[in-house]
């Protein structure tokens, strides 16, 4: 990475506020999250391999390691409980220094240096204020756009192994920091309801910054593919979406983490009412899938074969209920998030041929 690029990365001016999704009105309401409907065929997650080396895995790993321990001490049930539930949905975050080391040390960045970058923060449904990047090249043309959401524990710099796709098909890329992430102020993550809210305010804000006659289009990874598919609740004035290693809800994901930690699974039961009395949100409500049996945007579902963090079977259920045109394509060899880079030449062909196919 060159000292330019970094000197360039530091000087940055500090964003001004707007306020073009403040207005939102279709807010969902606690009530009507508690109406949803609760899936109990969990699919069985793969026993978690030593070369999983994703940053969520090892966090969560921990976490669920440091609760379950206090939910099994007895007279320390119930506050492990709450520390199982606090490290679930809080805990720490990579900084956009520490996220763009990681993206370099694992692959060719050096072309973003010679982007065209815009930042600019804009506030959610509820006056929460979100860190915003445009990023196109020099010679950007036409009115094509994408929005990508990054996944947990990351930030909007994770986005850049997907940008180049996107950059050579002509689409300006919109990048940005999910609540609680990056440069954002500190908040609890709720894995796809308040952050399907925040990219709806996002979406609202592209449509009125830079023209309602704009093609937009979404891509989301693991955590960011929760809040793509959740914001088509809100709306869906979107052309595509493109979800990678996305879960349907986040239950059977934590479940598989206690079996393979050898954990009883009924641990989440009373980390579940935890989180609702401390957060307001218990994780039956998180749930990406409930939003797709009236979608009808096209999804692109990528998602790696060996992923043993999100098994491949939260994308073959989310393809099996969404209501619009939908491709499902597994990457032989990938684990979780690591499709694009595993075979980026593959994945590039998937997301031309599927936005080819939805021209013709």
């Amino acid at each position: 990475m060159s000292r330019d690029y970094w000197k360039r990365f530091q000087e940055q001016k500090e964003p001004g506020v707007s306020d073009s999704g403040s207005d939102r009105k279709d807010v969902r309401k606690n009530d009507q999250k508690n109406d949803r409907k609760t899936d109990r065929n969990f699919a069985d997650a793969p026993e978690i391999t030593d070369e999983e080396n994703s940053r969520f895995r090892h966090y969560m790993r921990t976490a669920l390691g440091i609760g379950a321990a206090g939910t099994l001490a007895g007279a320390g049930a119930v506050f492990g409980c709450f520390q199982l539930a606090r490290f679930t949905m809080q805990g720490s975050r990579m900084t956009l220094y520490d996220a763009m080391l990681w993206q370099s040390e694992h692959y060719d960045t050096s072309w973003f240096s010679d982007m065209v970058r815009k930042d600019y923060t804009i506030r959610s449904y509820d006056g929460y204020v979100l860190h915003v990047e445009l990023v196109e090249t020099p010679d950007a043309k036409g009115n094509m756009y994408v929005i990508l959401s990054h996944g947990h524990a990351d930030n909007r710099m994770g986005d850049l192994k997907y940008m180049p796709i996107y950059l050579e098909l002509g689409y300006r890329c919109i990048i940005y920091d999910l609540r609680g992430h990056g440069e954002n102020e500190e908040a609890f993550c709720t894995f796809g309801v308040r952050e399907g809210e925040d990219l709806a305010a996002v979406i609202m804000d592209t449509y009125n910054r830079y023209g309602a006659d704009i093609e937009l289009g979404l891509h989301g990874e693991s955590l960011g593919s929760a809040a793509v598919i959740e914001s088509l609740a809100y709306q869906q004035d979107v052309s595509f979406v493109v979800c990678d290693c996305g879960f349907a809800d986040i239950e059977n994901v934590l479940k598989g983490l206690l079996r393979a930690n050898h954990l009883p699974v009924k641990i989440l039961d009373f980390v579940s009412c935890a989180a609702k009395v401390k957060y307001g949100y218990s994780f039956r409500e998180m749930r990406p899938i409930d939003a797709l049996p009236s979608n009808r945007v096209p999804i692109l579902f990528i998602h790696g074969e060996d992923d043993a963090f999100i098994p491949p079977s939260n994308s073959v259920r989310m393809k099996g209920i969404t209501a619009g045109y939908s491709e499902l394509h597994l990457i032989p060899g990938a684990g979780h998030a690591e499709s694009v880079l595993k075979e980026p030449e593959l994945y590039k062909k998937y997301v031309g041929q599927f936005l080819d196919h939805l021209n013709q």
